[in-house]
């Protein structure tokens, strides 16, 4: 069952397993569809957002480091398409395509999952662990521009977690587009 403070789902609650997420093929899918994870990091983009671009590099390259040790990131938009048209289906399976993803990018509608996760900005990161737990909500890092990073905020909370570690900084600010509801 999960556990919210205020809006927030708390952190050490379960994530709700919503069935909400789209694939651009139609294709419909849940929190459980990634069980083979031990750690799901769940990234939450937007097609068109700056902030979000520049860091897609540093996720890509995350994925490779730590998919030996069942870590899986899933790409999340949950910006309104008819808000926002880079957030089409299409216009995220063109990005996805021409970024060169390792990880799944798939469509939140209505913002549900978002919403219950506490996530405002694009991007922004929520990290579950094996029981689906939340571990960590907050950046990628801690610059706009990744040539100014001084601090790597997600992969520290990976850390973290995979040597057993409570995260030591569970949650910080995220910056970058809001999300558009």
């Amino acid at each position: 069952m999960s556990e919210t403070v205020g809006d927030l789902l708390a952190l050490g609650r379960r994530a709700p397993d919503t069935s909400a997420l789209e694939g651009d093929d139609g294709r419909r899918f849940s929190l459980s569809s990634f069980d083979d994870y031990a750690v799901l990091v769940l990234v939450f983009l937007g097609t068109g957002c700056p902030t979000a671009k520049a860091c897609e590099d540093t996720l890509i390259s995350l994925q490779d480091s730590y998919r030996a040790q069942r870590v899986g990131f899933v790409a999340v938009n949950p910006n309104n398409q008819y808000l926002s048209p880079p957030d089409t289906p299409a216009e995220m399976a063109k990005r996805a395509a021409a970024k060169g993803y390792n990880f799944p990018y798939l469509k939140d509608p209505g913002g549900s999952l978002a919403r219950a996760l506490g996530v405002t900005r694009t991007p922004q990161v929520c990290v579950l662990d094996e029981g689906r737990r939340l571990r960590y909500r907050g950046r990628v890092f801690d610059a706009r521009d990744p040539a100014r990073v001084q601090r790597h905020d997600l992969r520290e909370a990976l850390d973290d977690l995979l040597a057993g570690r409570e995260v030591r900084v569970p949650e910080c600010p995220a910056f970058g587009c809001s999300v558009v509801w």
